[in-house]
């Protein structure tokens, strides 16, 4: 019985994460710093991109899973950078190390920190449980894709073509 209910709870889990099409204002009012160490709030990170399909990689340079990913996310930001924004949120714990990271591991888009990284304010906002993490947003500002812990999940390209197109 106990294993019916943990299953019937992360089925519903997994419906409500998928049904969030806006994003909190918790996650709207979330201060990140630039690449030039700037403060900004997520809510003028996407209003930067009005308009605009946006694609959103959250990852760590420290995060071996985000690493193996980056082949991938390469892949889709040669294939759609013309028709999508590409933002990525680091969870990395200092600004030194993260700013190593973009370099290091050549990671394409704008870049920005998330200072109190996965389990902070906007971690809690998004249910950030896992990195990586991806998620798209239409050209009108809701959340398409809520979240993808695979850049090569059916779900990613079928969402931007339909979203491009």
């Amino acid at each position: 019985m106990k294993k019916i209910i943990a299953l019937f709870s992360l089925i519903v889990s997994s419906i409500s994460c998928q049904a969030q099409t806006e994003f909190k204002d918790e996650s709207l009012t979330a201060t990140f710093f630039t690449s030039e160490n700037t403060k900004i709030d997520f809510k003028s990170i996407l209003e930067k991109h009005k308009g605009k399909v946006i694609f959103i990689d959250i990852w760590a340079s420290w995060c071996s899973d985000c690493l193996k990913a980056q082949p991938e996310v390469e892949n889709l930001y040669q294939g759609y950078n013309e028709n999508v924004d590409f933002i990525t949120l680091s969870c990395d714990k200092s600004y030194e190390s993260w700013k190593k990271g973009i370099e290091k591991f050549d990671v394409k888009g704008e870049h920005y920190l998330i200072p109190d990284g996965m389990k902070g304010i906007f971690g809690k906002s998004i249910k950030l449980d896992w990195i990586p993490r991806y998620m798209i947003i239409d050209k009108e500002g809701k959340i398409a894709v809520f979240k993808a812990i695979e850049p090569t999940d059916a779900q990613v390209k079928e969402t931007i073509n339909k979203l491009i197109n």
